[in-house]
């Protein structure tokens, strides 16, 4: 089996990214910043969010940047858990609700069997 290899992120990797384009990398930043600005939100909570949607996209940069963030602004390892087990139980939802589609498909090849059968 092949070991998956996921480099550290490096200032070097950030100045790359930049010069291949450079405008898009300057309007993300400013996204990136809006978004986890304090809001109706506040920081603490955006980053209890960002970490338990970074374990559903299994982004091993973005788990260690935004569970490092969510401490530095006050959350508990317990909280910061938490939400990772809200992530857990809507990543697991989702296959739980997409089911009624393998459960019509299997309806229809049933019926399918027994009109062949007749």
């Amino acid at each position: 089996m092949t070991d998956l290899r996921f480099p550290k992120a490096t200032s070097a990797h950030a100045r790359k990214r930049h010069a291949l384009a450079p405008a898009t990398d300057d309007a993300f930043r400013a996204f990136s910043k809006a978004v986890f600005a304090k809001g109706a939100l506040d920081t603490r909570t955006k980053q209890l969010i960002a970490a338990a949607c970074s374990h559903v996209t299994q982004c091993p940069w973005c788990i260690e940047g935004h569970v490092k963030a969510a401490q530095r602004e006050g959350a508990s390892a317990e909280q910061i858990m938490e939400a990772i087990w809200v992530a857990a139980e809507m990543r697991a939802g989702a296959s739980y609700a997409h089911s009624i589609k393998a459960l019509e498909l299997l309806e229809i090849g049933t019926a399918d069997l027994r009109s062949k059968e007749q």
